[in-house]
């Protein structure tokens, strides 16, 4: 691992990153700033909803585009999984009891578990970092113990 002032992204999610990125500080400022323009053209702004909604708006949206400048420049891009050990960027085919499961495992920063994205540093990324196909690992997760067989490294 690096410092911890890097980001780990596969190149897919630094891409996403990117595209957020350019939408943030093309489109939606410009939609902001003529929604701060039309705010201020209805007169008194002490007690314009508008006016505070679009401020509120554009900090959030500030804040963002700073994250997201922060995480590119520290992104260090995953190499998808060499061999067949488990790493940053690896495919996991896994068998449970309850069925069969598939994990890429990224960095925090893209963790997305509704679409099968676990970060190295959570419980079931950081027991799978590491192993081959055909090992069994126990699991310590809030329900108990799972036990995952991994089937496939990719």
């Amino acid at each position: 691992m690096g410092n911890n002032n890097e980001f780990h992204i596969t190149s897919a999610g630094l891409q996403a990153l990117k595209d957020e990125l350019a939408q943030l500080t093309t489109v939606k400022r410009a939609e902001i700033a003529e929604r701060l323009k039309e705010a201020k053209a209805d007169g008194d702004l002490s007690e314009n909803a508008m006016f505070d909604s679009a401020r509120d708006e554009q900090g959030f949206m500030e804040g963002r585009i700073a994250e997201i400048e922060h995480i590119l420049k520290h992104a260090k891009v995953i190499k998808a999984g060499k061999g067949d050990k488990v790493g940053l960027g690896s495919t996991v085919h896994v068998e449970l009891e309850t069925g069969s499961q598939k994990y890429i495992i990224v960095g925090s920063t893209e963790a997305n578990p509704d679409e099968g994205k676990i970060s190295d540093a959570s419980p079931i990324g950081r027991a799978l970092m590491g192993r081959k196909p055909g090992e069994e690992v126990e699991i310590e997760v809030p329900s108990g113990t799972l036990t995952f067989k991994i089937t496939k490294v990719e």
